[in-house]
């Protein structure tokens, strides 16, 4: 039981971190679908990074990254008012394609000194508690907020809403990019083309399946790390192939995806508003085009 628990929270981290990073991008009214490119993106810049100068500069190359790949999306999801989920998908398969290039030298080689799966566990566990902070106790996380919620109201006050955007795609840029950082310098010390194995699809599901919230996600992420961990475990162990234990995690983010889309549909006003490029949303604590019951 004991083992199951740990597996569930470190196989979860990395969904922890992406998640994390992709709630606050749409508590801010941008959707983020370019997890999985940037999460790969900088995996391989941390690898690399760390082959160089050590595993901490890596961890750092590959926030940096991240946060500049949310800022890209920005450009074109923000700016110039593209539609996000185009402009989301695009950013994925521009980070796959790239790291996948680019990594190639890579791919095989030992990193010297990994970092412990343990001490990001902690981390993402400590963030979950701080983006929740942020949210909800700072005059930011409020601005944040109310700019996806209600963009008029951050206006009256002054502040820029594109401003604030590009704040939370960066911000929450790095912190996928720590996810990707986990994946190949502590969980899989290496640099193998695939690596986040669809980690990213996987977030984006959990932000929904956790309503929007840091504290929810956080659970959410170590209930697919468990699921990952019997997939792995129960192979072998009984009559079942191997490839309905690898579909499972992901068959329940299509049925959570899914459930989303029913609900939305019985009100056309949320569904509507998450095909707009910039959402407006209205009186609710969480993305319109997505509302979970409270």
């Amino acid at each position: 039981m004991e083992e199951a628990l740990l597996r569930a929270v470190l196989f979860g981290t990395p969904i922890l971190l992406a998640g994390l990073g992709a709630l606050l991008a749409e508590r801010s009214g941008v959707v983020n679908l370019g997890v999985e490119g940037m999460m790969a993106l900088a995996a391989l810049t941390a690898f690399a990074a760390a082959q160089a100068y050590g595993p901490l500069p890596g961890v750092l190359a590959a926030f940096g990254v991240g946060a500049l790949s949310g800022l890209f999306l920005g450009l074109f999801a923000v700016t110039l008012r593209a539609n996000q989920f185009v402009a989301g998908l695009a950013v994925a398969a521009l980070g796959l394609g790239a790291s996948g290039l680019l990594g190639k030298r890579y791919e095989g080689l030992p990193l010297a000194h990994p970092l412990p799966e343990g001490g990001f566990a902690l981390l993402g566990a400590a963030l979950a508690l701080l983006v929740h902070l942020f949210l909800t106790r700072t005059r930011t996380g409020l601005f944040l907020r109310s700019a996806g919620e209600n963009p008029k109201a951050v206006d009256l006050f002054g502040v820029s809403v594109d401003g604030v955007r590009y704040l939370a795609l960066g911000l929450g840029g790095g912190l996928i990019g720590l996810a990707g950082a986990y994946l190949s310098l502590a969980y899989r010390p290496s640099w193998t083309d695939g690596m986040t194995a669809g980690l990213g699809w996987v977030a984006i599901a959990l932000v929904i399946l956790a309503a929007w919230h840091p504290l929810r996600a956080l659970l959410g992420a170590y209930f697919f790390g468990l699921l990952f961990f019997l997939q792995f475990r129960l192979q072998g162990s009984v009559p079942i192939p191997s490839e309905a234990f690898a579909a499972v995690p992901y068959l329940l983010v299509i049925l959570v995806l899914a459930l989303s889309f029913f609900y939305r549909s019985g009100n056309p006003r949320g569904l509507h508003a998450g095909l707009r490029t910039l959402p407006t949303r209205r009186s609710s604590a969480v993305p319109s085009w997505g509302r979970a019951s409270p």
